[in-house]
């Protein structure tokens, strides 16, 4: 029987919104009737495989991590509470806080009932449902421990949101005193500089090397400065297009992981998304092989993805768990070693959940690091950049003093 959701008015005028289930639309106006409501608008719920759920997703619906974690949490509670997915999907369409949101949830509910899993509906939406997201739902699917994945899914979706606000705050200020520098820097050398020491210049007087170089520079970017915002933006989207090819991102990804500082948090990074993906999957009763398989697509770095897929081969054969990441020593040693311990132990999801809080403070003071580095590099830099232009425009004048004197 299709779905409806439908605006309506009760006897007080009160504005109600909601779904029901019914076998045409003149149907579900007259039971909206029936419960002393005044239809205002009566809309199928369309399937998201369907022609205007392709419409839908050009316009690109998309939730925000705040709501997909609340929505989330939502869903494992009704679900726990023994609701059928359907009853489930009216509750959350009922309670949406957002049209976007409504009618992600309508989509999804057409989907499902349609016959589709949850994971195959929400493969729909990628640009709300990350990788990750769709493959715990298809794990506690096949598990069928679906609401236990789902609470643990939106701890990691809040933590990650955390983790990114306070990547974000850290480095708004050296973006903001960086952009601030170039502006003025760029405004100094074009504008600035010519005019002054081309006031020395009519006296005929011979500058100083300084001066002589910057107002080189000075001339070559007011004759070239256009040129060169093209190309760096050309050269952003060709960046972008050449890392689509999966053999320049895999080089690229490699390179990163070789760097002195980047590299050590994103391999931080990834393992903490790893670990904390294992112990959700083998804490909700997942089998190992299968939570590594998962754990494939939630890991961004290619050869540190290509290590999991080796070890999750070597599991297969009957290999250990942290034997297998420990071959390819692309993942920290502290993680292997609690790894280690969880299965002598019987431990492992615990240990798991462990490596995931370790390498995740490591994520945080590596990042604090980071920004603690950038801030005074970048004054440095900036002040030597004034300091040089400062004494090109000076030196001529100290000149002109001795000689008057």
């Amino acid at each position: 029987m299709p779905g409806y959701k439908y605006t309506a008015y009760d006897l007080d005028g009160r504005e109600q919104r909601g779904v029901l289930e019914s076998d045409s639309p003149r149907l579900a106006r007259a039971q909206l009737r029936e419960r002393g409501l005044f239809p205002l608008d009566v809309t199928l719920i369309e399937a998201a495989n369907d022609a205007n759920a392709v419409v839908s997703r050009r316009k690109r619906i998309r939730i925000g991590n705040a709501d997909l974690a609340r929505i989330t949490r939502q869903l494992a509670t009704l679900l726990g509470a023994g609701l059928t997915i359907e009853q489930t999907f009216n509750a959350l369409i009922e309670q949406a806080e957002t049209e976007n949101e409504r009618q992600l949830l309508a989509r999804l509910r057409g989907a499902v009932l349609e016959g589709q899993s949850l994971g195959a509906a929400l493969s729909a939406y990628p640009e709300t449902f990350s990788d990750l997201y769709r493959t715990l739902i298809s794990a506690g699917e096949a598990s069928g421990k679906l609401p236990e994945v789902l609470l643990r899914l939106a701890d990691y979706v809040e933590d990650r949101q955390a983790l990114r606000n306070k990547f974000i705050v850290a480095m708004i200020y050296p973006a903001i005193v960086m952009l601030v520098c170039v502006l003025v820097v760029t405004g100094l050398m074009i504008y600035v500089v010519p005019q002054v020491v081309g006031v020395f210049e009519t006296t005929k007087q011979t500058l100083p090397l300084i001066t002589r170089i910057l107002l080189g520079v000075s001339k070559f970017l007011q004759a070239t400065g256009i040129l060169w915002l093209a190309l760096a933006v050309i050269g952003i989207f060709a960046g972008r297009a050449a890392l689509k090819r999966e053999a320049i991102r895999r080089r690229w990804h490699a390179q990163l992981l070789r760097l002195p500082v980047i590299g050590r948090l994103i391999r931080a990074q990834q393992s903490s998304q790893l670990a904390a993906t294992l112990s959700i999957l083998v804490g909700s009763g997942v089998p190992v092989l299968n939570a590594l398989n998962a754990g494939v697509g939630v890991v961004g770095n290619l050869p540190m993805r290509d290590a999991l897929e080796r070890a999750a081969n070597a599991v297969r054969e009957g290999a250990g768990l942290s034997q297998s990441l420990a071959a390819s020593r692309q993942f920290p040693p502290v993680m292997v070693h609690l790894i280690a311990s969880g299965e002598a132990s019987g431990r492992l999801p615990q240990t798991l959940a462990a490596a995931a809080t370790q390498q995740q403070r490591d994520v945080d003071t590596r990042t604090s690091a980071l920004a603690a580095i950038i801030e005074p590099v970048m004054i440095v830099v900036m002040g030597v950049v004034v300091l040089t232009i400062v004494l090109a425009v000076l030196l001529p004048i100290f000149e002109m003093n001795q000689l008057v004197r």
